[in-house]
């Protein structure tokens, strides 16, 4: 098999002309098809329906099915109190597995930068490292008076200035005159904590949502989940709160708001030294959410959680029958029959462990956040579980610190504050260069099965149908063959086949991710192909024609399918390896149909199905050679450039624990 991989022919707009490109014979055409820009082309679409809708309805389709097999477990569950204890440790144990690999314990260092004072409380500016040289900044409230008090961790949402966000503030002070410590952290990519900055400081990014998804594409390719370093961080946090002398650490609390919820769902689910706690704003049904506004985050989304039967109404299991108050906005934008639902579910295994009095829903006529009224009724819940012989105090006339006030570090960034500062990016960068340095060199018999293994893909169930739609004239006079190729269990392909006279000796399959109508008007890629090749164009799912609709996929999110690449990874079947599936349709095509079979087969793939077609190529020897144009470089390129869009496109978790793409283009040239 030969590859070729054409940037060195292409120069800007033009091509370059050589000894190297002529021996490409019929690939150089289509290689100047592909470096002209084709703004007005004709649509030469096959599917007779709305076909943008065709990826994600099919997603959603398997996505239910796996809440189905959930809620049958559940329903399971709570049938007894056995039962429901054995689901609560099987939620626990697949938490961790789809959250990754947590770091080991490390010193926190832990250093108080200043202090303010406030009537009945103060509060100390601190900073821990949760990890070497990984700096956390947190607001530190201490109520008056003396003795051992009970404490809360207060997880913020998304907020850019986090931990001085006047809500929170006002929250963690309500606490604190209520007599609580009150640790409030700064997420990653938040407050005093952006990781992606120039040396100035600056964000290169748009906010803290867009970091994480960023740096949580980082952490798929090594294994691991953004998720996960937040946890941690977290995790530390209440570590350090526990050395104070002034913590009871019989009386600890968490609650979080919005993605602070989020934080303190999974922490839940981790940790047991927490006794009470409340979730505001939160997410409380994934399904339901999935398909209203789509994947959120990238400090929420846990790739394989779909797979693992993990609806976020399962993290809050592992903590019954301890004290756990639900605080929502009737009019959140967070869908409020869900967090009934999930309350309804939370109270039957409540119910089922003896202490149905231990979950409550408290319900505003307000939106997202975590309001007054919420307040009050978390001070009051918590009062009454860690504190109950108090009066719970009312808000009245809370402080509201300037974020300049609270800053723990001289420059606002921890960035800009410690030279020696080891941000998620560079953690992950160093762990990536690692794996690809001290890999062993693999033949491609080695590499096969690991690619498989990777990829997962599953056994096609029947033969391939061919629906065959009435023939296109192209614009040089051609005929084109509009094809809908079906394979049970897949959604279907659409594709253009034209056949020269006489037998077919080859067959070139083209993979464009732009869609084939951005080809299908050259007469060049047909008539230029040496004789007896066939020409087969194809839009694999959410490409061309299915390609998902711009308005479902944020661009804060840093890539142009991010709905349909994200529900991959919860579905366990990222959208690469499902290219591949279509790949090998493709492939069963051509090997049954009667001018095609027994041919050799060479790839065209541009964009983001250029690894597809190396996959591809690895695991079908029919297949012997491979054009990429514009092609993602590699895996490791993810970690180097943690800007770079549409990376989630191509993504495969934890494939750098194994192989890298210029592995697979310096094996496939082998066979």
């Amino acid at each position: 098999m030969q590859i070729v991989t054409p940037f060195s022919l292409i120069r800007g707009k033009g091509v370059a002309f050589g000894l190297n490109a002529m021996k490409c014979g019929g690939f150089l055409a289509l290689l100047l098809v592909l470096s002209w820009s084709a703004a007005a082309q004709k649509q030469y679409n096959v599917l007779d329906w709305k076909a943008p809708a065709t990826l994600s309805t099919y997603l959603f389709q398997q996505m239910h099915g796996q809440y189905q097999a959930r809620q049958a477990a559940w329903q399971q569950a709570i049938q007894s109190r056995e039962a429901l204890q054995t689901y609560q440790d099987s939620v626990r144990q697949r938490f961790r597995r789809a959250l990754g690999p947590l770091p080991a314990r490390t010193p926190l260092r832990a250093r108080i930068t200043g202090q303010l004072r406030s009537p009945g409380f103060g509060i100390e500016r601190l900073v821990y490292e949760s990890t070497p040289n990984h700096h956390v900044t947190a607001s530190l409230y201490l109520p008056d008076g003396k003795g051992k008090r009970p404490a809360v961790l207060l997880f913020c949402g998304h907020e850019s200035e986090s931990k001085a966000t006047e809500s929170y503030q006002k929250t963690a002070a309500l606490f604190a005159r209520n007599g609580f410590v009150v640790l409030v952290i700064d997420p990653v990519s938040q407050g005093e904590r952006m990781q992606l900055t120039d040396a100035a400081g600056k964000p290169l990014t748009r906010g803290g949502t867009t970091e994480h998804t960023l740096l949580n594409a980082a952490a798929t390719v090594l294994g691991r989940t953004a998720p996960a370093a937040e946890l941690w961080d977290n995790v530390r946090g209440l570590d350090y709160l526990l050395t104070r002398k002034e913590v009871d650490a019989a009386r600890v609390g968490c609650l979080g708001n919005s993605g602070g919820a989020t934080q303190t769902a999974y922490f839940l689910a981790h940790d047991e030294r927490v006794k009470v706690a409340a979730l505001c704003s939160y997410v409380a049904a994934g399904e339901r959410n999935l398909e209203l506004t789509g994947p959120a985050d990238g400090c929420v989304m846990l790739p394989g959680a779909g797979t693992a039967c993990l609806d976020l109404a399962d993290y809050p299991l592992p903590f019954a029958p301890r004290p756990l108050l639900l605080l929502a906005g009737r009019y959140d934008f967070v869908d409020y029959p869900s967090m009934e639902a999930t309350c309804a579910e939370l109270r039957q295994a409540y119910a089922r462990l003896g202490q149905a009095e231990n979950i409550r829903l408290f319900t505003y006529d307000d939106g997202h956040g975590i309001s007054r009224p919420k307040r009050e009724a978390a001070v009051r819940w918590f009062c009454q579980h860690l504190l109950p012989t108090a009066t719970p105090v009312p808000e009245d006339n809370l402080p509201v610190w300037p974020e300049t006030a609270l800053r723990v570090t001289p420059t606002g960034q921890v960035n800009t504050t410690y030279a020696a500062e080891q941000t998620l990016a560079a953690e992950y960068l160093a762990a990536g260069r690692h794996l690809v340095k001290n890999r062993p060199v693999r033949t491609l018999e080695q590499l096969r099965p690991l690619v498989a293994r990777q990829l997962a893909l599953p056994v096609p169930a029947g033969p391939v149908a061919v629906e065959q739609k009435d023939s296109v004239l192209q614009a040089g006079g051609l005929w084109l063959h509009p094809l809908i190729l079906r394979q049970a269990g897949e959604p279907p392909l659409p594709a253009l086949l034209w056949r020269p006279r006489g037998p077919v000796r080859e067959v070139v399959l083209v993979l464009p991710a732009e869609g084939k109508a951005s080809l299908a008007d050259s007469t060049a890629l047909f008539r230029q192909q040496p004789p007896g090749t066939a020409v087969l164009m194809a839009d694999l799912r959410g490409l061309g024609e299915t390609a998902d609709p711009s308005q479902f996929n944020d661009p804060k999110y840093y890539n142009q399918e991010y709905r349909p690449a994200l529900l991959s990874l919860h579905l366990g079947r990222p959208l690469l390896s499902q290219r591949v599936s279509d790949v090998n349709t493709l492939l069963r095509f051509i090997s049954t149909d009667a001018h095609l079979q027994m041919v050799a087969v060479q790839v065209l793939a541009t964009g983001s199905a250029g690894p597809v077609a190396l996959h591809a190529a690895v695991l079908a020897p029919v297949i012997r050679k491979v054009v990429l144009r514009s092609s993602p470089v590699s895996w490791l390129s993810v970690l180097e450039n943690p800007t770079q869009k549409d990376a989630y496109s191509w993504l495969l978790p934890g494939v750098l624990l194994h192989y890298d793409l210029p592995e697979l283009r310096q094996l496939v040239p082998a066979r």
